[in-house]
């Protein structure tokens, strides 16, 4: 007992260098894993997000200090832990004292190194707010002597390593052995193949083409709770749409899979902004503008403003990567065309006139729309309902099933030439 009274200071100053060597692997691991979106919300949030970002403004200078404090605390923490394996050695023999080093090594690799690096990397943008500030601090009294570490480092560069370089991700040889080596594997030309395909239909393929259309998915106006998550499930797609608090336009989204821990309330203060395109840019217009501003979700209007559908990277990333990409498997889960009979087929309304005529090989008449529901409703002159029938070029329409949120199946047949001529019933 006198022993233990007697190593107490030291065992605590031990335990209180590995909660400094804790917070500064913490700190380390928290501000290196922010993403670049992360940066972007932080630069207008709090003053502890605000901090954190202007640390990373400087990652070399923030490294180097948070290496700094760690050596000092860990030479500190070794030679308190020496001192008490020698008076425990002289009360209770080498045994216990060699017993005292090995624990005291194995608990500041896991208590200052492996939990607190595991929890920042779980929730990094939280703890790089929460220690931005008191790591400023730490990085301002180390400041007097950063340009001699960077000096010394300068130096052991220059006599160590003279002629070190940085490697390049890639080298173009190794892209000619990449290529070699594959060139007889004909599953990989083919998926190669149809990447490419892919990427050069992005330029052509307009976003009303390929968003999830407004009927598709729910917005959810602030403040937005988690017990309503958990009431209503996770929205379609896995984003969390946030409307204006006086309007139903989107503001903000969340990608739901992409998060840890949800707040029990104002779950919409974790959003980000979203862009704006209007109909007729193309997916690779939105891809373009989704990349260059960190953005992962583009809103849809019309020519009038108002919100038409979404389109998120998820979906661009599956048009480029599928063999054969569909807005209906993805957003309605189902076959994009069934084939009933020879002649006759079933196609959602969202169909794409582009892919019908690719699928059916045959040429459509010219037409602004750009799905087989919006041709129903251009010929029809109204909104379809159960039982109507129309024509449209070398095509009949019949709608065997409308939804209530503008969902439609239609069963489109190929007509005679003599009957080819649009016409309307149903009236």
């Amino acid at each position: 007992m006198d022993s233990f009274l007697e190593l107490s200071p030291w065992l605590f100053a031990m335990i209180a260098l590995m909660a400094c060597s804790g917070f500064f692997s913490a700190s380390e691991a928290a501000l290196f894993y922010l993403r670049p979106s992360d940066r972007q919300a932080m630069k207008s949030g709090s003053a502890g997000d605000r901090a954190a970002n202007e640390l990373m403004d400087r990652p070399d200078r923030l490294l180097s200090a948070i290496l700094f404090w760690n050596l000092v605390i860990n030479i500190a923490f070794f030679t308190i832990s020496s001192i008490c394996a020698i008076r425990i050695e002289e009360r209770l023999g080498q045994s216990s004292a060699i017993l005292f080093a090995i624990v005291s090594l194995l608990a500041i690799i896991f208590f200052s190194e492996m939990m607190p690096k595991n929890v920042a990397v779980l929730q990094p943008r939280k703890l790089a707010s929460a220690f931005s500030i008191p790591l400023s601090f730490a990085i301002k009294v180390v400041s007097p002597i950063m340009p001699f570490l960077r000096s010394v480092n300068t130096i052991s560069q220059r006599l160590i390593w003279p002629g070190f370089e940085p490697e390049s991700y890639m080298d173009v040889d190794d892209l000619e052995s990449v290529i070699e080596h594959s060139a007889d594997n004909v599953a990989m030309l083919k998926q190669e193949e149809t990447v490419l395909q892919n990427i050069v239909q992005l330029s052509n393929i307009r976003v009303d083409e390929w968003m999830r259309p407004r009927t598709q998915f729910e917005t959810f106006r602030p403040p937005v709770s988690r017990e309503y998550l958990v009431k209503h499930g996770i929205p379609a797609g896995g984003y969390l749409l946030v409307a204006e608090s006086d309007s139903l336009e989107i503001e903000k989204a969340i990608r739901l899979d992409n998060l840890f821990e949800l707040p029990d309330e104002n779950i919409e203060k974790l959003g980000e902004s979203v862009l704006y395109l209007p109909w007729c840019s193309t997916v690779a217009e939105a891809f373009e503008k989704m990349s260059h501003r960190n953005r992962e979700v583009t809103v849809v209007v019309n020519e009038f403003g108002d919100t038409i559908g979404i389109l998120t990277i998820e979906d661009i990333l599956e048009s480029v990567f599928s063999y054969s990409p569909s807005r209906i498997q993805r957003v309605l889960d189902m076959e994009p065309i069934v084939e009933i009979e020879p002649g006759r087929w079933r196609v959602p309304g969202m169909m794409s006139l582009r892919r019908l005529s690719r699928h059916l090989d045959a040429e459509i008449p010219e037409t602004s729309c750009v799905t087989v529901g919006g041709i129903v409703q251009e010929t029809l002159q109204r909104l379809g309902k159960t039982g109507d029938q129309c024509k449209w070029g070398p095509f009949e329409l019949s709608i065997v099933e409308a939804g209530q949120r503008g969902h439609m199946l239609i069963e489109l047949s190929i007509l005679n030439e003599e009957d080819s001529e649009p016409t309307e019933d149903n009236e």
